[in-house]
């Protein structure tokens, strides 16, 4: 696994994501898988930047490899502990006006990475996200 770790601040998206693309560089990740992997970068590192930590900052880490035929993407933080995935999923069928604010980005995140999970050890937030060369 390559791993970047920088200040979780929005302004170091555009580094994040440049980490992730030229690992996708290396293996050949098609196009689409990229843009989507590129929404899923925006979604959880502006997440982190925006709330894990208070206004003294913090550090975020983004691992990413391939095992088995699956990208993996891991983010790590040392923010208030958070599990996106106990949030129920927005409901998308009614209108806009009429659905809560929020849960939308992580939703996406379950829709285009194959697995999502999350697990809070050792002081840390870390979530995994896999997604198969070959799907969608």
């Amino acid at each position: 696994m390559k791993e970047i770790t920088v200040d979780a601040t929005i302004e170091n998206m555009d580094t994040v994501t440049a980490f992730v693309d030229a690992f996708l560089d290396q293996i050949a990740c098609p196009m689409k898988s990229r843009i989507q992997i590129n929404i899923v970068i925006d979604e959880i590192f502006g997440n982190i930047s925006y709330y894990a930590y208070g206004a003294d900052g913090g550090k975020a880490s983004v691992q990413a490899g391939i095992e088995k035929g699956m990208i993996v993407l891991v983010f790590i933080d040392q923010g208030i502990p958070y599990n996106p995935l106990e949030n129920k999923d927005p409901d998308i069928t009614l209108n806009l006006e009429e659905r809560e604010i929020g849960g939308l980005g992580i939703y996406m995140v379950k829709k285009i990475m194959d697995e999502v999970s999350y697990e809070y050890m050792d002081g840390q937030n870390i979530l995994r996200m896999r997604k198969s060369l070959s799907s969608r």
